[in-house]
């Protein structure tokens, strides 16, 4: 009886997340691991894709991307300001140099080849100076402090945010406000190169940017896996970034309409994909 897998089984669009490393703690044995919360993978196994970590490192991009269907951007501590031409601010804490170098170079191969990308928190941060921009060092010196992006304890809070309808993300999302989960003190400043701002918190702090010029690459400062497995808004992130997997794969082009009875809509000259929560096409 052979072993080989029949090349007619149909297989899961494979998802990267980015992972960082840190200690960790196995009763009384600590080493340094590579981790990511397990929401990340639980959203995307929701949303019908397969995930794969990825750990922080320059080696073998190009062979990383070769396996991978799309590309997750995880959240986690601060950018070091060296990236971006600034000083490091007084607020500025974890900052992980072999992370933030690891990241912007997979990114940028990724961007090259056109993978579709969701970028999370700090991750839309990444793509941003990945593209040119810059970020904003810590948001109460620009915008005050009205409106919390994080608890002064370094814990999550929740704020409302304002989507444009018209943008991608607004017709995944099929809603022009949102209440999300945030848990940050750096933020989008200057735009990068072909990114758009499309979402705002109330005090103007940016919210999520989408790209122009790619196919589907699309950036929220909030955190959507925390919701996603009970809230089907937040989900539609990660089920619109496993059927553009999908489609990557067949050379068809994802769209959104939110006016639908589909939340994919067939546009002039791209071919329409019908979302699946199981399986997509074969590679």
């Amino acid at each position: 009886m052979s072993l080989l897998k029949s090349s007619s089984v149909e297989t899961r669009p494979l998802v990267g997340i980015t992972t960082y490393v840190t200690q960790a703690r196995w009763g009384h044995w600590e080493q340094e691991a590579a981790l990511i919360p397990a929401q990340y993978v639980r959203a995307v196994e929701r949303a019908g894709g397969r995930a794969m970590l990825v750990p922080p490192s320059k080696e073998g991009i190009e062979e990383t991307l070769d396996a991978l269907d799309a590309l997750i951007l995880s959240g986690g501590s601060d950018l070091s300001p060296e990236t971006y031409g600034q000083e490091a601010h007084p607020e500025t804490y974890g900052v992980m140099p072999e992370r933030d170098d690891a990241e912007l170079a997979l990114l940028t191969a990724a961007l090259e080849r056109d993978l579709p990308v969701l970028a999370i928190c700090r991750g839309s941060q990444v793509l941003n100076v990945a593209l040119g921009g810059d970020l904003v060092a810590h948001i109460p010196d620009h915008y005050g402090e009205d409106v919390l992006h994080r608890h002064p304890e370094r814990r999550p809070v929740e704020h409302p945010v304002r989507i444009e309808p018209a943008s991608r993300i607004g017709r995944i999302l099929g809603t022009d406000e949102l209440s999300v989960r945030s848990w940050h003190h750096q933020a989008v400043g200057r735009i990068g190169r072909g990114l758009r701002a499309v979402a705002w918190a109330p005090d103007g702090v940016v919210e999520a940017v989408e790209s122009d010029e790619h196919s589907c690459t699309l950036a929220v400062q909030w955190h959507p896996e925390v919701r996603a497995l009970a809230d089907p808004r937040h989900l539609r992130l990660f089920e619109a970034l496993v059927e553009a997997a999908g489609g990557a794969r067949t050379g068809a082009v994802m769209t959104w309409d939110r006016d639908s009875d589909s939340p994919l809509a067939e546009e002039p000259g791209r071919k329409s994909l019908r979302r699946t929560t199981g399986t997509a096409g074969a590679r």
